[in-house]
């Protein structure tokens, strides 16, 4: 995990979106909590996320993890063929909106942390998958601040807010939102 986070932060134009060890704990913890089976996280950047998720995954349990960009899925790829669950992760390139539909597996657990634009439509991609009782994560929940102001701008805040409606409108699930980091919603589904 220190060897991900320090590359990450030494070497990647976007080392702000890395997980970290605050959030990664609390993934961890969430994990270790469910103990799933199946883990869907739809954004793997440089695999510190997938990582903290996998310890929580039961003797049998996988976790699905898909990176749109191949440069930062085969730098994650490189830490989990070295890492304890090794066979447990399985990673995906490409765009996530064709690769859930394709996936044939009740979730247990799903994190999603991708482009912003599409949280909305990640939910209610996987929602349907997710089993009674099982977890919805959703990062950047808060988005720097900007779903906070009078007049919401940028399309990624203006995603996130539409997104963060989205649920608080649901009556199928419990919410809970977070201000770890930028903001983590817990979402459980009734």
């Amino acid at each position: 995990m220190k060897e991900i986070a320090e590359f990450t932060y030494s070497h990647h134009a976007h080392s702000h979106m890395l997980s970290g060890h605050l959030q990664g704990k609390f993934l961890e913890m969430i994990s270790c909590m469910v103990q799933p089976a199946r883990i869907l996280e739809i954004g793997t950047f440089t695999g510190y996320s997938a990582l903290c998720l996998a310890k929580g995954l039961t003797d049998a349990g996988r976790l699905h993890t898909i990176e749109l960009r191949e440069e930062d899925a085969l730098r994650a790829k490189s830490y989990f063929d070295r890492s304890s669950f090794k066979e447990k992760i399985i990673l995906h390139i490409g765009d996530a909106l064709k690769i859930v539909d394709e996936l044939n597996e009740t979730w247990d657990l799903v994190f999603i942390d991708a482009d912003k634009e599409n949280y909305t439509n990640y939910f209610n991609r996987i929602f349907t998958k997710v089993r009674d009782g099982g977890y919805i994560l959703a990062d950047n929940v808060l988005f720097h601040g900007q779903v906070l102001e009078k007049e919401i701008k940028g399309k990624n805040a203006i995603a996130i807010q539409q997104f963060n409606d989205h649920v608080l409108e649901r009556n199928d699930v419990e919410k809970l939102m977070l201000p770890v980091r930028d903001g983590i919603y817990v979402i459980r589904k009734h």
